[in-house]
This record gives C-alpha cells, structure tokens and sequence, in this order.
C-alpha cells in the first residue's frame, strides 16, 4: 500500500510501508494546504529534484525543524543544504543514473529529466521497494527515456506535469503515461500560476486515449489516496 498526499504544486508526501518521503516541499506555494510548522507526520526523507525556489522550496526550513530527516538530491544541491544546516550528515549527495540504497529493502534512483537547474542537473526520482515504486518527474519535457524508467523500475504511481511552458502539458504527459505505463497517474505542476495553466481534466481525456489502462488520480491540495 502508498499512500500519496498532494501538497500543491510539485509537492507530495509519500508513504511506503514504514518510509515516509517528501518531495520537492515547496509547501508554502498557494495551493498548499500546510506549512513549515505542519508538516505531519516528520519525513524520514526529503528528495529534491532540482534548485529551483518552487521545488527546494523550504526544505532547509523543514529540515530544521525534523531532526531526522535526510535530503536525497544531486551532488551539488546536497552540499549546498548541508551548508545551510552546518551538518553534512543529514544529506546523501548522488547523481542521475544508478540505485541509493536507503537500506531495508528501500532505494531511490535519480533519472534524467529536461529542465533547467543552477546547482547540478535537473532530476526526476524513482523510489520505494520492491513492488512499491513511485516515479516523481520533476519538471520536465516528454523524453523517451521515460519508456526506460517504466521497464527498469516499473513503477506503479507517476507523478507528472501537466502544466505545460515550463514542463509537459497535458497531452505530452498523457504520452508519458503511454511509455511509462504505471498503474496509476497523478497530476502535478498547475495551476499554481497563471502560465501553467494545463487542465487536469483535458489530460485524464487524454490519458484515455493514449494509456487507457493507466488510471488517472486527480487529488485535491491536501488530499490523500491509498494506491496498491
């Protein structure tokens, strides 16, 4: 069982088994139903998928205030918070291409995404266990290597773009839902200004005719679905 929680914009709290993971915690973007102060319950990891203020957002504020939680991000951005927080042991540094074991079975696996970054690459992630993989896009374009993503680590939930300007829209993304053939599709990256103005509704119309057997999940701010 995940559970996914959307937090507005690219933001999400995910759980697997006992993991907590918080992605890109731009929590105080204006569709965000929570703060600094409320992020409930503490993240055991937070994953950043490039320096961008609306996706590192406030995660050396979250991180400060749970002690325990790890920032997972490319080499550049994780010496940069560990800077931030005086402590390089709460960061695990890595790059796009191969596993992070997390222990316990769990791993994260940073992929290619095509977007712009001033600290290292721009990254999506893969993470979870075996069986219970997530796949955050990060902001980018419709690649091909997503058809790679879904056959190496076929996971069962794709949190996408829709947006369009900065990233896929909806028609791209419902390509994407095509080559990476996950169980489950949410939505992520509208709406919160006026430019990313991709309608989730038009992509679930497209989604039927591109992936029909991928269900599309469109979650409210705040809203949480259990996903098996």
């Amino acid at each position: 069982m995940v559970k996914v929680m959307w937090l507005g914009h690219a933001a999400f709290l995910v759980t697997i088994g006992a993991k907590k993971f918080l992605i890109d915690p731009w929590v105080e973007n204006p569709k965000s139903p929570v703060g600094v102060d409320e992020i409930a319950p503490e993240p055991d990891y937070i994953i950043v998928t490039h320096d961008h203020l609306d996706h590192l957002g406030n995660t050396v504020e979250i991180m400060k205030k749970n002690k325990k939680a790890k920032l997972i991000s490319v080499y550049e951005i994780a010496n940069f918070v560990a800077q931030q927080l005086g402590d390089e042991t709460r960061v695990i540094g890595a790059n796009i291409g191969g596993p992070i074991d997390l222990g316990k079975g769990y791993t994260a696996v940073l992929t290619p995404a095509y977007h712009s970054s001033s600290k290292g690459s721009p990254t999506g992630v893969v993470f979870g266990r075996n069986g219970e993989y997530v796949y955050h896009a990060g902001d980018t374009g419709l690649m091909y290597d997503m058809k790679l993503i879904g056959e190496l680590y076929n996971p069962i939930i794709a949190l996408l773009p829709i947006g369009g300007h900065f990233t896929m829209g909806p028609r791209e993304a419902a390509k994407a839902a095509e080559l990476l053939k996950p169980k489950y599709v949410v939505p992520m990256h509208y709406h919160t200004f006026p430019v990313i103005k991709g309608d989730p509704k038009e992509f679930e119309e497209l989604a039927k005719e591109y992936a029909p057997e991928v269900k599309v999940v469109i979650l409210k701010p705040g809203e949480e679905a259990e996903l098996k």
